[in-house]
């Protein structure tokens, strides 16, 4: 772009979003459908933080992990959903420049918080079932409070260098977001400054932040299954595997579709098929976490 095309466009003060504008017709089906998804979310969630608290029988180093894990998911639920389920009754489907750059900050921050609370709580499950005779010691409260305080630490500080990041950004039009929501990779394509920057630490913050739990994980994983594979009794493995069945099923799920959403190859451009890996991601996700530790779990 040149200086005096640079000088012809006005800064971006909203975003248009673009995701399921393509479907007029089914604006009120799509409202009614985020809708039940939402308050099931906010059910699931908010029942299991109570019930953790309350329950003496849940008083124990998982279930602190798994109401932190709640609220992660209530937080990240409420940041895109009510804005997404208010522009389904717009023909515009707008956002503010703040209100965008506020969406990116709860959603890296609780995306972040989440991928290491995931790794703490394999770190949890690989004591107690490896070193079970230590678990007290090693998953100290002390301990816990450490690892939870450290999960959102990560995410804050991951978070708060990318949206200071994007705030420097230049953005002198298109104002149109391909998407039902605000991203990095999305805020990106619409400046018309030097990126480089901004794709350097994206790059940084995807092997601190997103690859290095996910590898210390599934490193957890194998340790497990082959203690688990060690123990003699079939009844033994059965029970130190149901232990940590609905984590692993659980983590599976975060970053198969964190995987799908982030890191797929891009065959051409299809709007409907972007929607449905991030709703899969962003929506989806929180919602099945506290179904699947309520149908797998007998506590």
């Amino acid at each position: 772009m040149t200086p005096l095309e640079m000088n012809n466009q006005t800064d971006v003060t909203e975003f248009i979003f673009l995701g399921f504008s393509n479907h007029p017709k089914l604006q009120g089906l799509f409202f009614l459908v985020f809708l039940l998804i939402y308050l099931t979310t906010l059910l699931g969630n908010m029942l299991i933080i109570p019930a953790t608290r309350i329950s003496p029988a849940l008083h124990t180093p998982m279930y602190y992990f798994l109401s932190n894990l709640s609220f992660l998911d209530i937080c990240y639920t409420s940041t895109t959903i009510p804005v997404m389920l208010v522009n389904f009754f717009r023909e515009k489907k707008t956002i503010s420049y703040e209100g965008c750059l506020s969406q990116i900050f709860f959603l890296v921050t609780c995306a972040g918080t989440e991928g290491v609370l995931l790794a703490a709580m394999a770190y949890d499950r690989y004591v107690a079932i490896c070193h079970p005779l230590q678990y007290p010691v090693l998953m100290h409260v002390k301990v816990c409070i450490f690892l939870v305080t450290g999960s959102w630490l990560c995410g804050l500080v991951n978070s708060v260098t990318h949206t200071v990041l994007a705030a420097t950004l230049t953005l002198c039009g298109p104002n149109q977001i391909s998407h039902f929501l605000c991203d990095i990779p999305l805020l990106l394509k619409l400046s018309c400054s030097d990126t480089s920057l901004n794709e350097s630490v994206l790059h940084v913050a995807s092997a601190t932040i997103g690859l290095s739990p996910c590898l210390f994980t599934g490193v957890s994983y194998i340790l497990i299954i082959s203690s688990i594979l060690r123990i003699p009794s079939a009844q033994g493995r059965s029970k130190a595997f149901s232990t940590c069945a609905s984590h692993l099923t659980v983590v599976v799920v975060f970053y198969g579709t964190a995987n799908f959403n982030y890191d797929r190859t891009n065959i051409g451009y299809n709007l409907d098929t972007d929607i449905l890996v991030s709703v899969l991601f962003c929506v989806i996700t929180p919602m099945l976490n506290p179904i699947i530790y309520s149908l797998r779990n007998k506590e």
